[in-house]
């Protein structure tokens, strides 16, 4: 909770923006409303710009699987703590995605011909 505590502590900023303007026109609904609810759970620890950037890592973990240097993955799991957890338990179940590099591809389709 340090690096939050730097924000609160050393700066000021606006806490009255309008997280609603952030709401892409093509925007999945659930996509939104999960981003949304980051956007407000931390709206007061750090400024509108930061908060904005945070939400869209937050959501590139949670929805893409994109991984982050280490100081940005420790805040963002830090940040996410009882928002994403309803999210990863409706996962558990479903099908989920495997992405295989192409040189591994190839190598196994040269393994199926021999």
């Amino acid at each position: 909770m340090a690096v939050i505590n730097v924000y609160i502590n050393k700066m000021s900023f606006d806490t009255t923006w309008d997280v609603d303007k952030y709401k892409s026109e093509f925007e999945y609904e659930d996509h939104w409303q999960f981003r949304r609810q980051f956007l407000i759970a931390h709206q007061d620890k750090f400024p509108e710009d930061r908060l904005v950037c945070l939400a869209q890592v937050f959501f590139n973990v949670e929805f893409l699987g994109c991984k982050y240097p280490k100081k940005t993955m420790d805040l963002i799991e830090k940040l996410s703590e009882g928002l994403a957890d309803e999210l990863r338990e409706n996962r558990k179940g479903k099908l989920q995605r495997t992405f295989v590099g192409a040189s591994d591809a190839a190598e196994e389709r040269a393994k199926n011909k021999r």
